[in-house]
Order: structure tokens, then C-alpha cells, then sequence
């Protein structure tokens, strides 16, 4: 756990704003379904300043007013990155590209990192079924 951790903790030293890293967290949490983490991350994104309008309208972002440009790129790329067994083109150029006018190489690094480190997080509370709203 300390390594995963360290994961974590390098992904949040990437100069993403805290908001943008929690919304692409809880966006690939929803998708995987992974109670644990989306309750957790609520949690954290209101602590990381993303409103309560964001919260409530994560999963529809594409309809929602709530999110800014570089929002919205970094949310396509959760989106893509975690769904990569759905697509034969799994981040196709146009999910990168409008990532890349938002962010520099060392932002999309940390986004890249922070949704994989989501999506392992998903599956090992999914795989040992921890239950959402559990305090550790």
C-alpha cells in the first residue's frame, strides 16, 4: 500500500489543480462502479474546492455548464483511459490533443497517473468488496 501510495502522492505533485484531480477521480470511480471510491471522493473533491453543481453533474459533463475547458479535456480522458476495452482506438488522438492545449507534459503525466491509480484502486475494492462510507 505505501508504494500505490506513492502513486498517489507523485501524481498530486504534477501541477494539476486539486479539483481537476479529484473530478477525474470520482468520474472513473462512477464508471467503475466502485462505491469506496466514489463516496470518498465526493468527499475529497468538496475539500478541494469543486462545487457542489460539479458534484452533482459529474457524470453528465458533457451536458452540464459547470465545467471549464480544461475540465472537460481532463474528464474526456478519464473517461477514455478507463474505458480502453471499449474502443479499438481507447484515447483516440482527439481526447489527447484537446488534453495536451490544457495541460503541459508533466500535467497530463499526473492526470495519466491519478486515473490509473483510480482505476487499480476501483478493482481492488471491487475485487474485496469494500463497502462505501467505511472510515479506515
Amino acid at each position: 500500500m505505501p508504494h500505490v501510495l506513492g502513486l498517489l502522492k507523485a501524481a498530486g505533485q504534477g501541477g494539476v489543480d486539486g479539483a481537476t484531480m479529484e473530478l477525474v477521480h470520482l468520474r472513473a470511480s462512477q464508471i467503475n462502479g466502485c462505491g469506496v471510491c466514489v463516496y470518498g471522493g465526493v468527499q475529497s473533491a468538496r475539500k478541494n474546492g469543486v462545487s457542489e453543481d460539479q458534484l452533482a453533474s459529474v457524470a453528465a459533463w458533457r451536458e452540464s455548464p459547470f465545467f471549464s475547458d480544461a475540465e472537460r479535456a481532463a474528464l474526456a480522458l478519464a473517461e477514455a483511459e478507463t474505458r480502453i476495452a471499449d474502443s479499438s482506438d481507447p484515447v483516440p488522438d482527439a481526447v489527447w490533443d484537446e488534453a495536451a492545449r490544457h495541460y503541459d507534459d508533466k500535467q497530463l503525466a499526473a492526470l495519466t497517473l491519478m486515473i490509473g491509480v483510480t482505476n487499480l484502486f476501483n478493482r481492488l475494492n471491487a475485487t474485496t468488496r469494500q463497502p462505501a462510507g467505511q472510515t479506515w
